[in-house]
C-alpha cells in the first residue's frame, strides 16, 4: 500500500488547531475511501508528532479495517454509506472509534485473526483473515459492536509522541 505521506493535502481534513488531541471524519464508501480517509486522519494527528513506524502502524491497521468495511460492509455495487471514524490521543495512546450503517458482522463478532498456516501449495491458501491478525496483533482493545443498526469498532494503538 503506498503511504499517504506525500504533498497531497486531503479534502476536509480535520481542523487539527480546533483541538488536537480529538478529531473525527467522514468518509463515503467507494474505491477510494480508504485513502481518502487516511489522509484525512494523518493530517489531523499530524500536530502531534508521531514517530514515523507509529504513523505507518495507524495507517496499516486503518487501512486494514476501511478495506474490510468496503468490501464486506457495503459490498454491493453502487451501494452509498457512510464511514465515520473518530480519534482521541489520550495518555495510553490512539483511542479510534470506526462506525458504518452497512452489514453486520458475521455472527456480531469480529474475526478472531488467528495466524494460519501458509505451508500449503499456492491454490489451498486461505482467502482473507490475515488483515485480522494485523489489526488484532499492531491495535489494543479490539472491541466490536452493532449498535443502532450499526457496526462499531474501537481500538486503541499505542504510540510514541516525537
Amino acid at each position: 500500500m503506498p503511504s499517504v505521506h506525500d504533498n497531497e493535502q486531503p479534502k476536509n481534513a480535520p481542523d487539527a488547531t480546533s483541538n488536537p488531541s480529538e478529531f473525527s471524519i467522514e468518509v463515503i464508501s467507494s474505491t477510494t475511501a480508504t485513502r481518502e480517509a487516511l489522509l484525512q486522519v494523518i493530517a489531523g494527528l499530524a500536530p502531534i508528532g508521531l514517530d514515523p513506524e507509529d504513523s505507518e502502524t495507524v495507517e496499516l491497521v486503518l487501512a486494514e479495517v476501511l478495506n474490510n468495511i468496503v468490501e464486506h460492509a457495503y459490498p454491493e455495487v453502487g451501494t452509498v454509506g457512510a464511514i465515520h471514524i473518530r480519534c482521541r490521543h489520550l495518555a495510553d495512546g490512539l483511542h479510534f472509534r470506526i462506525r458504518d450503517f452497512g452489514n453486520r458482522m458475521p455472527d456480531d463478532k469480529a474475526p478472531l485473526g488467528e495466524m494460519r498456516s501458509y505451508d500449503v501449495d499456492v491454490e489451498d491458501l486461505p482467502e482473507g483473515g490475515f488483515g485480522w491478525f494485523l489489526i488484532r496483533d499492531l491495535a489494543k482493545d479490539v472491541h466490536y459492536s452493532r449498535i443502532a443498526g450499526g457496526n462499531q469498532l474501537d481500538l486503541r494503538i499505542a504510540v510514541d509522541y516525537g
